[in-house]
């Protein structure tokens, strides 16, 4: 008994289908994506001419955190370190004068909050040239 092979044929993939389907997916997945634009800081740089500085001490607000949290207002420490104590020493010293510059110092152990703190009362109070100042210790 003689059994006849069949003419074997090649296996042809259509890819056409497969295109169409990713080319879909594709389209849908940029569609259907949001840009969603997180929230953006505006910051002012300084720029390369400063101005004059002030003549004397009293034309410059000097706020200092010590270690323990304590603020020092142009050299004047604070009874106690609460956020109406340092709003009313900022307030008697400077009037409505609000135009002048703010330096925040802060001790290197001095506590995060309290630094915000004195931020966040000074520009409630109005000032807008904030500085903050770091001083580097000496090498040991």
């Amino acid at each position: 008994m003689k059994l006849q092979s069949r003419s074997k044929e090649a296996p042809e993939i259509n890819l056409t289908s497969l295109i169409d389907v990713v080319l879909l997916l594709l389209v849908f997945f940029m569609v259907s994506t949001s840009f969603v634009r997180e929230a953006e800081i505006k910051l002012r740089l300084p720029q390369a001419e400063a101005p004059a500085a002030p003549s004397s001490f009293d034309e410059v607000l000097d706020i200092t955190v010590t270690q323990a949290g304590a603020y020092i207002v142009n050299g004047r420490p604070l009874v106690n370190n609460q956020r109406r104590t340092l709003r009313a020493a900022i307030e008697r010293l400077m009037g409505d004068t609000r135009d002048l510059p703010v330096t925040i110092r802060a001790d290197a152990l001095a506590t995060h909050q309290a630094v915000i703190t004195a931020m966040d009362v000074v520009g409630q109070l109005g000032f807008v040239q904030i500085n903050i100042a770091t001083v580097t210790p000496p090498e040991a």
